[in-house]
């Protein structure tokens, strides 16, 4: 029963979420009551509340997934791979996959989804929020020690940085330093994998330069941890 009530929410929730970013797509974000969302969800005022204490979770929900991402992808690298190289690998993974939160989709709903995000200030602060939470996150992972196996050890030769440990060792400053350079490399390449793609670059003149400036962002990041 629990599992039926869980899941039964979880469908509650997303159609919420889905009406309010149809009609924030169209008429745009400050433009919409929340009353207004509610009618086309078929909820009340209060339920939406329930389900999205804020106006903006209605849109961040899309992305909440990725909350704490980086942190997890450096607990869980492989031994023997370096933080560093495992946040780049992901990245470019990513973007092979299209997935949206790496800019490098152009889907006209995603390229309308991120100008929205891009151009409303209110959903920027929410996300300088996360984002703080993810840089607090990552950098608790970056200073944990290397399971057995020896962590960090790196990949040159094989398409990496082949930057060794960086990231492992750090003192709480390097750590935290490190985390905020992480992240906010990721935004501008994601953001620039938006812009190119919002001028009407083709996708597949776009994704090789997406690709080369990931290589490129996150070999200069090696370079700081010396």
């Amino acid at each position: 029963m629990t599992g039926l009530r869980q899941l039964q929410r979880q469908r509650v929730r997303e159609a919420i979420s889905a009406a309010a970013v149809a009609l924030f797509l169209r008429r745009g974000f400050d433009e919409v009551p929340v009353t207004e969302i509610a009618a086309a969800a078929g909820v009340s005022k209060p339920t939406l509340f329930k389900y999205f204490p804020a106006k903006e979770d209605l849109v961040l929900h899309r992305i909440a997934d990725h909350e704490g991402e980086a942190a997890r992808v450096v607990r869980g690298r492989p031994a023997g791979q370096a933080p560093l190289e495992a946040l780049r690998r992901h990245f470019l993974d990513g973007l092979a996959r299209r997935d949206p939160v790496t800019g490098l989709n152009d889907h006209p709903e995603v390229v309308a989804f991120h100008r929205m995000v891009f151009s409303t200030p209110s959903l920027q602060a929410r996300l300088f929020q996360q984002l703080s939470r993810d840089e607090q996150a990552l950098a608790a992972a970056l200073r944990e020690p290397a399971g057995e196996g020896g962590a960090g050890q790196g990949r040159a030769g094989q398409g990496g940085t082949g930057q060794g440990g960086a990231g492992e060792g750090l003192d709480e400053l390097g750590a935290a330093l490190l985390a905020a350079q992480v992240l906010a490399a990721q935004r501008v390449l994601a953001r620039r994998n938006w812009q190119l793609l919002s001028e009407g670059r083709p996708l597949s003149q776009v994704e090789p330069e997406a690709i080369k400036a990931a290589n490129r962002a996150f070999t200069s990041l090696g370079t700081l941890t010396h």
